[in-house]
């Protein structure tokens, strides 16, 4: 993976801790992405990785320390937080489509609302996008008509039409039935190779082996561990990680 020639980290997070009222989710958390980098964080339930993953792109804010993307710290507020929210595409457990828009309609809102992009261009490049992820015979339905699975990759779509500099996704298949688990994961590990820069939030320990360039793991708030995939499976350094890896790899 080549990070462009550009040294500087696309995300920066340093000491940055945060509260929910008396529990404390997120320890000074240090952790950089580089352009091109797939960052998987893997951890037990309420370790705060979607706390974590979500502050990156301000839909939580942060009690102290710095969050810089692209060189530049996270913007409160109005028209450059905007800018960011499309230079940073998001993709949640629950897909958060629009039921009363089809599946074209739902790629092509961002591109055309936000980026001012012209109607039949928007659609153009939607059609392709779709295509991508395997679902362009569906461009004229409604989320309602379609799978779980299908939502999902039409949300892989929508992300991308933004053109965004990156990709968050928070357990993006935790809310699948089984069977339709591994057509999104495939989306994804195409978007890998293709050096999209992805942090990815998940219970997938195969995904992490197959896609990730770095494995961070995270409990009781704070990241216990990090290092390549290899190295993390076959070796994790700490106790926390070796007892949470024996509890999911003997299922």
């Amino acid at each position: 993976m080549t990070d462009n020639g550009d040294a500087t980290p696309l995300v920066r997070v340093e000491n940055v801790n945060k509260h929910f009222g008396a529990l404390h989710v997120l320890r000074d958390i240090n952790l950089t992405v580089s352009r091109g980098e797939v960052v998987v964080v893997i951890g037990p339930s309420g370790g705060g990785k979607s706390t974590l993953c979500r502050a990156i792109n301000r839909l939580e804010t942060i009690d102290s320390g710095t969050i810089t993307f692209d060189g530049r710290p996270l913007p409160a507020e109005g028209k450059a937080l905007a800018r960011l929210r499309s230079d940073v595409g998001m993709v949640f457990q629950s897909f958060n489509l629009f039921a009363h828009k089809t599946i074209l309609e739902n790629v092509t809102l961002g591109p055309t609302r936000v980026r001012g992009i012209a109607r039949d261009q928007a659609d153009k490049r939607g059609m392709e996008l779709l295509e991508r992820v395997g679902i362009a015979s569906q461009a004229g339905k409604h989320p309602a008509q379609l799978s779980g699975g299908q939502q999902q990759r039409v949300a892989i779509a929508r992300a991308l039409a933004m053109d965004p500099k990156m990709i968050l996704f928070d357990e993006p298949t935790s809310a699948l039935d089984p069977e339709m688990v591994q057509e999104v994961l495939d989306v994804m590990i195409g978007l890998a190779r293709e050096g999209m820069t992805m942090m990815v939030v998940t219970h997938e320990m195969g995904f992490a082996r197959r896609a990730a360039n770095r494995v961070v793991f995270m409990a009781e708030g704070q990241i216990v561990e990090e290092n390549t995939p290899d190295e993390f499976f076959t070796a994790p350094r700490t106790e926390r990680a070796k007892d949470f890896l024996s509890k999911i790899l003997t299922h």
